[in-house]
């Protein structure tokens, strides 16, 4: 079976016409690959947030392929702000509801949500709409708040970030499951896969005090990684990231990548807001460590155009 795949936006799209293209410089192509090949990465464009994941975790072979029968799993959002979904500060609750569906038709015992927020967790978790969607489809959306909840552990291989704190539930869960939201930063030129880790972990200052980038590369070499990323492309912060100023500084992209390869994911990420993922060092540093690979031209991509 094939599906004829585009990646191109109207014209009329402006810049998620232009974000398309940037992602591997692709033309306006059907995309003819039989759905029985592995993939990388998997980038949707032109669709709802439920939709895409529906199709996009298909592509990579179901939630199944990640999620075994009487497993627990940790969703991880982006809920770190009080801001509600149309400023794209925190990831899409629709996303991430959906995500949770999937895990327990693939069988979960238990999903978990939680983030260590910079606003005050409650108004974030609500105001996000997250809490709300997440207990909608049968998640358990725990507290980050306090130093009680989290617990040493070592990175040898690290540089920098040799030992750090990490949520409890991080460590009891069987499967782990990271959705960012992708958007711009002012001390990072943009956030996503990697650096929404710093929602998992007690002392963030610490990152920004020695070598943000260097931290944020190093976390990922910490051996309870994800096993999954799913980008929230849909609605996009493209300046005054991370918090906002306002909803013009938000473009709406309707795109979503999912990958098992974060550096990969960021590196695609980086391309949908023009920006040169070799500017990003964390992505770099991270693909020099070996951690995961930033040539996208190297990997096996699937585009599809809903």
């Amino acid at each position: 079976m094939k599906r004829r795949d585009f990646i191109i936006k109207s014209a009329s799209a402006g810049f998620a016409a232009s974000a398309a293209l940037s992602l591997g410089g692709y033309k306006k192509l059907i995309d003819d690959k039989p759905l029985s090949q592995s993939y990388d990465l998997v980038a949707i464009m032109g669709g709802k947030p439920e939709a895409m994941f529906d199709l996009g975790i298909q592509e990579l072979g179901g939630m199944g392929k990640f999620v075994s029968r009487g497993q627990k799993v940790l969703v991880k959002p982006n809920i770190g702000w009080d801001r509600t979904p149309e400023y794209a500060a925190c990831t899409n609750p629709a996303l991430v509801k959906r995500i949770i569906e999937h895990c327990f038709r693939a069988g979960a015992k238990e999903v978990y949500v939680f983030d260590h927020t910079v606003d005050n967790w409650v108004n974030c978790y609500r105001n996000s709409g997250i809490e709300k969607a997440a207990k909608d489809a049968g998640a358990k959306v725990v507290p980050a708040n306090t130093e009680n909840y989290y617990q040493e552990i070592s990175i040898p291989e690290a540089k920098i970030l040799k030992k750090t704190k990490v949520h409890q539930l991080l460590l009891e869960t069987d499967v782990f499951i990271n959705v960012p939201v992708l958007k711009n930063h002012d001390a990072t030129h943009m956030t996503c896969a990697m650096k929404n880790m710093m929602g998992v972990v007690w002392d963030r200052a610490y990152w920004h005090r020695n070598n943000l980038h260097q931290c944020i590369a190093d976390y990922a070499l910490y051996n309870k990684k994800p096993v999954l990323h799913v980008i929230d492309c849909y609605n996009v912060m493209t300046k005054h990231g991370p918090q906002g100023v306002s909803k013009e500084d938000v473009a709406m992209l309707e795109s979503q990548i999912i990958t098992t390869d974060w550096v990969a994911g960021d590196a695609a990420a980086a391309k949908m807001i023009k920006l040169d993922p070799l500017r990003i060092d964390y992505i770099k540093i991270a693909h020099d460590m070996g951690i995961g690979n930033m040539n996208l031209d190297s990997l096996n991509i699937r585009r599809i155009k809903m």
